[in-house]
């Protein structure tokens, strides 16, 4: 089942700067790794994820007129995105995400998204003004948003009439801003993303594995709930349904962008044609294959 409509990646497009070392690190360490810097952001992510599944794909996201910010859109626009509809300010920086990784995880990170905070109602404009869709029209394909939104933003998406013909998919971002999407809690139509700590900070309980954790969330009335919790199994529930499956077993080199790469995967296989069970595994195992390998999307 092919979309032809483009995919709408409303949020972060940043560069991820990311230090990587093969050894466990802890607080307070200094240890020889590497230092890349490459295109990131929760919407850069999967929509470059989403373009490796040739997937059609427009970004909705704000970029300082400065150097980071013009190599980013040319970026972008190798990668084959429709970047016409992201709001270029001259008078904001170029957002960033700095990030540690070690053998033993994410250490630390930082995202500084303050241009995008700062902006988001020019962000989200496209979808009000005809060029896109407007409150009598709506947008009628697929809107990703994500937690590095505002939450006054998320609220709106969750109620404007000029999203409820949409398939929302959700992404939070990080477990700092999960509590961002609590206006979806309810929501009929949303399909949240979520890794275990995330879910727990949405339900506000400590619930232990993800099959729990994705059928409370659907009872609380989200239409569908993805939760992943690492090398543990990850779940699946819509009504009274849940599938659980584990994911591979595979050496872990890097972290950063995996719950991206999890998201797009799952639509992609959606979109293609799968469902329940097949688009689970898939998603999965493509997962499995990006954090197994060192090398950028």
């Amino acid at each position: 089942m092919k979309t032809q409509k483009k995919i709408l990646c409303i949020g972060s497009v940043l560069w991820d700067i990311v230090g990587r070392t093969p050894r466990k690190m802890s607080a307070g360490e200094d240890v020889p790794g590497h230092i890349l810097r490459i295109p990131g952001g929760v919407a850069m992510n999967i929509a470059m994820a989403l373009r490796m599944h040739d997937l059609p794909v427009s970004l909705l996201s704000a970029l300082g007129d400065d150097s980071g910010g013009r190599e980013l859109l040319l970026n972008c626009a190798a990668r084959g995105m429709d970047t016409q509809f992201i709001f270029v300010s001259p008078d904001h920086p170029t957002d960033q995400y700095m990030a540690i990784e070690g053998e033993n995880g994410l250490i630390a990170a930082i995202a500084d998204a303050h241009s995008l905070e700062e902006l988001a109602d020019q962000v989200i404009a496209p979808l009000q003004d005809g060029r896109l869709g407007t409150p009598e029209k709506p947008y009628t394909g697929m809107i990703i948003c994500e937690g590095n939104l505002p939450q006054t933003t998320l609220a709106h998406i969750a109620g404007a009439p000029e999203f409820n013909a949409a398939d929302i998919r959700l992404a939070p971002a990080s477990p700092g801003k999960a509590e961002r999407l609590s206006p979806f809690r309810s929501h009929k139509q949303a399909t949240a993303y979520l890794n275990l700590i995330e879910a727990n900070i949405l339900l506000e309980a400590k619930i232990n594995n993800s099959a729990e954790a994705a059928r409370r969330l659907v009872a609380n009335g989200l239409y569908r709930a993805i939760v992943t919790d690492g090398p543990a199994p990850a779940s699946i529930a819509v009504g009274r349904d849940v599938i659980t499956l584990p994911p591979p077993d595979v050496k872990v080199l890097r972290v950063t962008g995996a719950g991206d790469v999890f998201m797009a995967s799952h639509i992609a296989a959606e979109i293609n044609g799968l469902k329940d069970t097949p688009a689970l595994q898939f998603a999965l195992e493509t997962t499995a294959k990006y954090i197994s390998t060192e090398t950028p999307l």
